[in-house]
């Protein structure tokens, strides 16, 4: 099955460009490529909770996404030692949650792994409900199944959460895909208002994760919908067409399995950059 996967092969955020030679020292386990992506990256946010108070420029480090190739400029123009030799936290490159998932991502395909970021939530985070997250997720070809990975989870992260569970091959109730947390709350067996990020939770950030994991499955990691800050308070309270639109992405993420989701590029391209925002 890897070797027809559309998620071996590289996406324009994936792909590591030059920098590919220096991923061929790199070990094949999962749980090491964890730990080289924990050596490489820090988390904006945790940052500070975990490893004390962190200089300015980490402080003042920009949330955008950048791909591997341009992540990779920085970290080895910071530090000409290889991948994975782990940096001290505050000198490693400031990134969030989908950063950590995207260069794992980038290091498992280069290793002939399929492998696809996934935006959801995930339920260690906050006893409050689910929390927007994104996490790597990857063909584990011995028993035939996807497997979840979140690389952001070093020892201080499952030390500080009280996680006791395999970050590196987690439980699938530890972390719902998008669509899985749509049509959960749909089937009244969760609340809308469990998932969301921070105080901003509900239907209308269930679609934004909706419409940001099913283009992350078309290998657009990224996308306007990234602005979900934009969305005006009073518009938030989705209507029953918007709840069917949502249906219908849920429906296209769910189906897709182990190929791209059944979109063309045209409505690839309008899914990407027309939120309900700019409508």
């Amino acid at each position: 099955m890897t070797a027809q996967s559309p998620y071996v092969g590289h996406g324009a955020l994936s792909d590591p460009g030059g920098h590919a030679a220096a991923f061929a020292r790199l070990p094949q386990d999962v749980a090491a490529l964890c730990r080289v992506v924990q050596g490489l990256l820090v988390h904006d946010y945790y940052a500070l909770t975990l490893y004390g108070a962190p200089p300015r420029h980490v402080v003042e480090a920009s949330r955008a996404t950048l791909p591997v190739a341009a992540r990779l400029d920085t970290i080895l123009a910071a530090s000409g030692q290889p991948l994975d030799q782990a940096r001290a936290p505050f000198e490693r490159a400031v990134g969030t949650c989908r950063d950590f998932a995207l260069l794992l991502c980038s290091l498992l395909r280069q290793q002939g792994v399929a492998a696809r970021v996934r935006c959801g939530f995930a339920r260690y985070f906050s006893a409050a409900g689910w929390e927007d997250h994104w996490v790597c997720e990857y063909r584990h070809a011995d028993e035939a199944r996807w497997a979840l990975a979140d690389a952001e989870l070093d020892e201080a992260h499952r030390r500080h959460l009280g996680i006791d569970f395999d970050p590196a091959d987690m439980p699938r109730d530890e972390f719902l895909v998008a669509w899985e947390a749509w049509e959960r709350c749909r089937a009244g067996a969760e609340a809308e208002d469990d998932f969301g990020h921070g105080e901003a939770r509900g239907a209308w950030f269930l679609q934004v994760n909706l419409a940001r994991d099913l283009l992350a499955l078309c290998k657009r990691e990224t996308s306007d919908w990234d602005g979900w800050r934009c969305w005006p308070d009073e518009a938030r309270a989705l209507d029953e067409a918007a709840r069917r639109r949502s249906d219908a992405l849920a429906s296209l993420a769910r189906t897709a399995g182990d190929g791209l989701p059944a979109l063309d590029a045209a409505a690839i391209d309008a899914l990407q950059c027309n939120p309900p925002w700019r409508a």
